[in-house]
């Protein structure tokens, strides 16, 4: 597709999407403005740098093995810089505590510093981009037996607090030397792989042990925290310890941002319809964005009805302010940096889907009972032509447009990727 197709595409779209009284181009400069945070993990299949050969445990698994995995910080950035430049917008980096450069010094999670991730800042600040963080709470000795902030040994429960505060810290360090906020989100894998017989107890322990780990007060304008629920995982099955239910009632009594993952509720679960709830109760909310098959298997984002549906009800709600999206899903088997940009750019084209959407018109019908009206747009406004719009919107960000950023992506897996091996 050349450059004079894009733009006559894209001015034949233009005309049919203001024939509904939509304006591309400030549909464009809204999408301009989100920055999603681009997780790490991807790049290396979740391994990290403290034990990168050791077993990834609490439910984390990667599976496949293409060739090109990311084995240490520099190649790791090299690959996020290829999949940035396939990628429309300014986003972030987010990083796990144990993707730390400690020059190959033993460092405990506990005695974790911001000075470990000066590397991650350095390259963030020359890039003029973001970083958020995560607190990692698995893949370690003191939790093989699938406990950590609900531990019932006083010593591994409070190494693990311990490690929370670090993480907040450097959070808040690397917000203060990049001058933009860090969001630090808190995981825990905690739970049985059969059934308990005392649900309550662990509980009451991490109600305890989250309370601890923030009771240093940090400058929000540096470091916000989130807490992140999850029905079941692999070993935990039967009991998870942080279900959606408590951490809901834990950010909305502790003031805390609450974190949906799109993988973490049952297959029938749409995260798209919690939102308006949890926006009643919370100041701000933390998006994980990825796809389950059959449930939470950290596929690439692909551009499908949940997806749709999650954007579009950011943008209807008049949420997108409020609300601070990553990406999170890993897979081994295919070219690790076109899975970014696959994910990254399925998102994008999710949310222009949404701001392209005559919003106010639907809810106007719907308001006033026309309730067939609502349901004709929103169906015939499923066949208008947003891909040129896309098209466009990538063309003058300066990225490649449509299919053609696969060659660049093939042509690095060819000069660094297969060279790893």
């Amino acid at each position: 597709m050349g450059d004079s197709l894009i733009q006559a595409s894209y001015l034949a779209a233009k005309e049919t999407y203001a024939r509904w009284g939509v304006d591309t181009g400030k549909a464009m400069d809204a999408l301009k403005k989100i920055s999603l945070s681009i997780q790490c993990w991807q790049g290396d299949d979740g391994s990290g740098f403290e034990n990168p050969t050791g077993p990834l445990t609490g439910g984390i698994a990667a599976t496949g093995n293409h060739p090109g995995k990311a084995r240490n910080a520099t190649e790791l950035r090299s690959d996020y810089e290829t999949a940035f430049s396939l990628i429309p917008g300014s986003h972030r980096v987010n990083l796990h505590a144990i993707y730390a450069e400690t020059g190959g010094k033993k460092v405990e999670r506990d005695e974790l510093l911001g000075e470990h991730f000066e590397g991650w800042i350095d390259w963030a600040r020359e890039k003029k981009i973001g970083i958020d963080f995560n607190s990692t709470f698995y893949s370690h000795p003191l939790s093989a037996d699938g406990f950590s902030l609900s531990s019932r040994d006083e010593a591994k429960r409070r190494f693990w607090v311990r490690h929370g505060q670090a993480s907040r810290r450097i959070g808040a360090y690397i917000g203060e030397k990049l001058g933009k906020r860090v969001v630090t989100n808190h995981w825990i894998p905690d739970g049985y792989k059969d059934m308990s017989a005392n649900r309550l107890e662990p509980r009451t322990i991490l109600l305890r042990s989250l309370d601890e780990m923030f009771s240093e007060q940090l400058n929000p304008l540096l470091n916000i925290d989130a807490v992140e629920g999850k029905l079941f995982g692999l070993g935990s099955e039967s009991y998870v310890v942080g279900s959606h239910e408590f951490y809901l009632g834990y950010a909305i009594t502790r003031k805390k941002m609450m974190c949906l993952d799109m993988g973490h509720f049952h297959p029938t679960e749409m995260v798209s319809d919690k939102i308006s709830s949890v926006m009643l109760y919370l100041d701000e909310l933390l998006l994980h964005v990825s796809r389950g098959v059959r449930w939470d298997s950290d596929h690439v984002v692909a551009l499908d009805d949940e997806l749709i549906a999650l954007t579009k009800e950011l943008v209807r709600g008049n949420f997108l302010g409020r609300t601070n999206i990553g990406l999170d899903f890993f897979d081994a088997s295919i070219n690790r940096v076109a899975a970014w940009v696959i994910g990254v750019r399925s998102t994008l084209k999710a949310l222009l889907i949404a701001l392209l959407e005559p919003t106010d018109q639907i809810q106007k019908a719907e308001a006033s009972g026309d309730l067939t009206g609502r349901l004709a747009m929103i169906e015939d406004f499923k066949t208008l032509p947003f891909g040129a719009v896309w098209d466009y919107y990538c063309e003058t960000m300066g990225v490649p447009s449509g299919n053609s950023w696969l060659v660049s992506a093939r042509q690095y897996e060819r000069d660094f990727l297969l060279k790893r091996i």
